[in-house]
């Protein structure tokens, strides 16, 4: 099976895409400059779009966004906020927020400095790394906060260190664990490996993280993607669990859970927040009591989310 890369027909879409949204080219223009004809050209680039060949980027600020983000920034004494327009007709979780993550995780990695980032899991990360462009950045250290096994033995589908590392060419340390140990005694065991301590104090040195923030509710991916049982994930709802980054649990004050799966986690403690900044990249209805919880007690100190989701935490 031939790759992406190997297509001849996305091969001119790719070309047909960056004439018309990079150098500004007219479909017409288009047309002549492939020798196809103007229908052909116009698919093209319908083509490019739909395959994800073009990725697009609006700078222009938004009033109501602006406004939102600098409420949000003095209400919860936050470092850094990005509030995205949000799409009435979308149910996404990702859309949008995934774009701004990318342009402020690229905005680090331009630095000339070496920088230490850290970064969870979950679909809206994936979705960010899946935006950055390739870069060259021999200079950082990119650190994974959680395990990268999933329960079954196979990777973890939406751990992103590989990936990233893969794209922008950093020196990458991955954390060869499962997400959730078995017991408290293996985690303790498998934070005491020699493998594993190095990635565990780089991870508390982290100049800038990224994370997600995973709802408790019945379809709380935690349950979804099988790290927790349907029993694990009611008892944590007792309890008053109404979020989790990089697997710990908390309640609607910030406090994380005691006992049940927070022993077991085999993430690194989030890094600190006073002299570093760690962001929760996350929007939506089911994640407000997770996302508010956060930003309320600390727990990040920087937040990219869109304006339905910014409303809704001021109005909390």
């Amino acid at each position: 099976m031939s790759s992406r890369s190997e297509n001849p027909r996305l091969d001119e879409a790719a070309r047909a895409g960056w004439l018309y949204y990079v150098a500004g080219n007219t479909q017409d223009q288009i047309a002549t400059k492939l020798g196809v004809s103007r229908q052909t050209a116009q698919r093209l680039v319908s083509l490019a779009m739909s395959e994800g060949l073009i990725k697009v980027r609006v700078d222009h600020p938004i009033a109501n966004c602006l406004d939102l983000a600098a409420k949000l920034r003095s209400r919860f004494a936050l470092d850094l906020v990005e509030v995205t327009p949000s799409d009435p007709d979308s149910s996404s979780t990702t859309i949008g927020i995934a774009q701004a993550a990318a342009a402020e995780i690229e905005k680090w990695l331009r630095s000339p400095e070496p920088i230490v980032m850290a970064i969870g899991t979950g679909r809206t990360l994936k979705a960010a790394i899946e935006q950055l462009p390739p870069m060259e950045c021999p200079q950082h250290k990119v650190v994974s906060l959680t395990g990268n096994i999933s329960p079954d033995g196979s990777a973890a589908f939406y751990n992103v260190i590989f990936t990233m590392a893969d794209t922008i060419k950093a020196r990458s340390f991955p954390m060869p664990l499962p997400a959730i140990a078995s017991s408290s005694d293996e985690r303790r065991m498998l934070h005491g490996q020699p493998l594993i301590q190095p990635t565990l104090a780089l991870a508390a040195q982290a100049d800038v993280t990224f994370v997600g923030v995973g709802d408790m509710g019945p379809q709380a991916p935690l349950y979804e993607d099988g790290f927790i049982t349907e029993a694990e994930l009611k008892a944590l709802q007792k309890a008053g669990a109404v979020g989790e980054i990089v697997g710990w649990a908390f309640d609607r004050d910030g406090k994380l859970i005691e006992g049940i799966t927070n022993d077991r986690v085999a993430s690194a403690p989030l890094p600190s927040r006073e002299r570093s900044l760690v962001v929760a990249l996350a929007m939506g209805e089911r994640k407000l009591p997770g996302i508010l919880a956060a930003v309320t007690r600390r727990l990040v100190n920087g937040l990219i989310t869109d304006e339905r989701t910014a409303a809704a935490l001021l109005a909390g």
